[in-house]
């Protein structure tokens, strides 16, 4: 589909540079710039298609982590790959998340199920803590940074070439969860 493949293509060239030209998205979607406005009005109008996307991608994918074990130390791995899993999606989620915290129009789009999602990451860090199998001197904005950071990170070192795909998701759990307290 022409306008999934224009999202996709807008993701990975804003993820890189977030003011790129709408041409060059046009570029990397294979399709001339008439096209890409046939689908989207305007650079907010893709923004927001983008947001659409990337928040539905994100939820399914850490609602099915969360639900996939009972063991709180499992969910948090499983969440972790899961936003590895969905690379750049997830480091431009939160590139528009960061860039337009105070926008009411990505505030609406914040549905319940994304926000049950973000509920469910929050309640694990606090329930591990109290059980005190991470460490409570870390506050949870920290460890969600260190994790939001962490999939930042697999996404440049894939990028980049340096690291074997194989074993990205074993080097971020590993640099995570000790960073967090974790044996």
């Amino acid at each position: 589909m022409t306008s999934q493949k224009i999202i996709d293509s807008a993701i990975a060239v804003l993820n890189e540079d977030f003011y790129a030209p709408l041409d060059m998205i046009a570029e990397k979607a294979g399709v001339n710039r008439r096209t890409l406005h046939r689908y989207f009005k305007d650079r907010a109008a893709l923004i927001d298609a983008c947001w659409t996307d990337m928040m539905q991608t994100w939820h399914h994918a850490m609602l099915k982590a969360y639900n996939s074990s009972k063991d709180p130390v499992e969910q948090l791995e499983r969440m972790l790959y899961a936003g590895i899993d969905c690379g750049a999606k997830y480091a431009f989620l939160n590139t528009l998340q960061t860039k337009y915290l105070n926008n009411e129009k990505l505030k609406v789009a914040e549905n319940e199920a994304y926000e049950q999602a973000k509920n469910n990451w929050f309640s694990l860090v606090p329930e591990l803590q109290r059980q005190k199998v991470i460490s409570d001197s870390l506050s949870v904005a920290w460890i969600r940074m260190l994790f939001v950071n962490m999939i930042n990170t697999t996404v440049k070192a894939v990028q980049s070439g340096d690291v074997a795909p194989n074993d990205i998701k074993k080097f971020a759990w590993y640099s995570f969860s000790r960073s967090i307290g974790l044996p």
